[in-house]
């Protein structure tokens, strides 16, 4: 079984500033981490191939010191890494980046088939959830995107079983191999790596591909040029103005409490009464 998780290196979201007047995002001095979504992707990787055996190749697109995260996860027990980097892919949206991610793992596919591709289910810099099914679209496999469990997978049969979250409750799903999984945060735990892991990690030699080596058909359709989005502004939230209002509890029974709290509300959102008791009256 050959497992490729694709992984992005990120800005750390909590150090990031935008500047006050120019209202872009300041880079500068803040630390790059491995996405905290496809951690959670790698690890439930590393549980497969613990269990069925194989391999599990960690892919991504960056510049050259995105190395660094390929390092982390060799140190975490990731057989193999490759880096995608090329001043073509500079600018990329999520078109562009799951036009050469894909390119990237039809290129590892092309030495040992792929029977199964795991990211996150976002990244924290986008946050648009695209790249995951953008890749199964391109390489035309099954998707199960919001994954919160992996219930069996049967190699013999190609087949697989999932518990996908959704917004009516919980979905079990099965679909055939090869498959994209895309998995939620909190679904597992994190291993921490072993130190023979981490040595070989240290002096494991990254495959470094350009756009060419990773065999990319057409180069207009990375970076900025194969990039239909277009970020017109970015900036801070405004704090709130208002000041939060406090319900007296001392000495109050549960159904004064609920009574003080909803005249408190009411008082503030006069058509939020209105149109709840519109509501209960249809019902």
């Amino acid at each position: 079984m050959h497992i490729v998780v694709c992984i992005k290196q990120v800005p750390d979201s909590a150090q990031i500033r935008v500047h006050p007047v120019t209202n872009t995002i300041m880079r500068q001095g803040v630390p790059t981490i491995i996405n905290p979504y496809d951690l959670f992707a790698l690890e439930e990787a590393l549980r497969l191939r613990d269990k069925m055996g194989g391999k599990v190749t960690v892919l991504t697109m960056g510049p050259p010191m995105a190395d660094e995260s390929l390092r982390k996860a060799l140190g975490l027990g990731a057989d193999a890494a490759v880096l995608l980097t090329d001043r073509f892919f500079a600018g990329s949206d999520t078109l562009a980046t799951s036009y050469a991610l894909a390119a990237g793992i039809r290129k590892i596919g092309e030495e040992e088939p792929v029977d199964i591709v795991f990211t996150g289910k976002q990244t924290i810099d986008g946050d648009t959830a695209q790249v995951g099914p953008g890749i199964a679209k391109r390489l035309g496999l099954n998707q199960l995107t919001y994954v919160a469990a992996i219930r069996s997978l049967d190699l013999e049969n190609r087949s697989i079983v999932v518990e996908r979250r959704a917004e009516g409750g919980v979905q079990v799903l099965s679909t055939g191999l090869p498959c994209l999984i895309t998995m939620l945060e909190g679904t597992n735990t994190l291993r921490r790596g072993a130190m023979d892991d981490m040595f070989r990690a240290s002096r494991a030699t990254i495959a470094t591909w350009s756009a060419q080596q990773a065999g990319v058909d057409d180069i207009a359709l990375c970076g900025l040029r194969g990039s239909p989005t277009v970020v017109k502004k970015v900036f801070a939230p405004q704090p709130r103005k208002e000041k939060a209002k406090m319900v007296e509890t001392a000495g109050k029974s549960d159904a004064e409490i609920a009574q003080a709290t909803l005249d408190t509300l009411f008082s503030a959102n006069p058509k939020l009464e209105t149109d709840l008791r519109k509501l209960a009256a249809a019902s």
